[in-house]
């Protein structure tokens, strides 16, 4: 089930964010998720964020994070990765935006193929600021 996040789904969600941003962008120093993760618990309750909840043991596995049409993530909790919870969510906003946009690390070559597979272009190329690492903007489009 999807739903919007509530307050008390905080500590869960920013327990995903770490957890999937040390092990999938491993080619990023870990004290930048470390150092940015307070900053992320208190953005959250003002931002447009959506949840999956496992329905039978209510425990939340995902989320995407939106801000207008660009999405600034979809994280899916390690342990159940490549279960189609990530589409499910992407799937979900793309009923309600008619387009979207996205910058992904280029080094992230399993989330680059997954947005392609979902009909994202890549629109451009340029270096995140606070990385230094090379990322796609990508856009989809409702046709």
């Amino acid at each position: 089930m999807i739903r919007e996040l509530h307050e008390t789904d905080i500590d869960r969600v920013t327990e995903i964010w770490l957890d999937t941003n040390l092990k999938t962008h491993n080619f990023i120093d870990k004290e930048y998720w470390k150092g940015n993760f307070e900053m992320v618990k208190e953005m959250l309750p003002k931002a447009e964020v959506y949840v999956y909840e496992q329905e039978s043991t209510g425990e939340i596995q995902g989320f995407i994070g939106m801000h207008d049409n660009y999405i600034e993530g979809i994280f899916v909790w390690s342990e159940v990765q490549s279960k189609g919870i990530g589409k499910i969510l992407l799937d979900f906003v793309k009923d309600f935006k008619k387009t979207l946009t996205l910058s992904v690390y280029q080094k992230n070559k399993r989330a680059v193929m997954f947005y392609q597979r979902e009909n994202f272009k890549i629109q451009s190329e340029n270096i995140d600021e606070n990385t230094r690492e090379r990322e796609y903007i990508m856009t989809w489009k409702y046709v």
